[in-house]
């Protein structure tokens, strides 16, 4: 294969490890050069979802989809299990946080009506009834 027909691919890599900032420059520089090129990698970067698509939703993809097949379907049966039962750990670890910090909150909670009660304990009442009559 001739270097002339894998410039293009070549050239989608280098920029997709320079980011979208990348594809956005080689974008204006196209429309400022030459408009269809331009056009065509707005298309490219808007139906390819280049342009809408962030990092961590890439990442996360790839965990929750188990990445590529290695080719070896004892390996990837293995890895996701792995990755399923990491799934499983972490899903536990964060409703055991969640239940940690509702039972702090209950507890600063119950401390601020024991206070409470104990400062209206405290706090002398007004006589509301008023003096007593001069001739009882």
């Amino acid at each position: 294969m001739s270097t002339v027909a894998t410039w293009p691919s070549q050239a989608e890599m280098w920029l997709d490890r320079k980011g979208k900032p990348a594809w956005i420059v080689a974008m204006v520089l196209g429309f400022i050069f030459f408009w269809p090129i331009g056009l065509a990698l707005l298309a490219y970067m808007i139906w390819g979802k280049k342009m809408f698509k962030s990092q961590s939703a890439c990442k996360s993809y790839s965990l929750t989809h188990g990445f590529k097949s290695s080719g070896n379907t004892a390996f990837d049966a293995y890895k996701a299990d792995t990755l399923r039962r990491l799934q499983d750990e972490q899903e536990a670890f964060e409703a055991f946080l969640d239940r940690l910090r509702a039972a702090k909150d209950k507890s600063e909670f119950d401390q601020f009506m024991e206070d409470r009660a104990r400062m209206a304990q405290d706090t002398p009442k007004p006589d509301t009834d008023g003096p007593a009559p001069a001739g009882a």
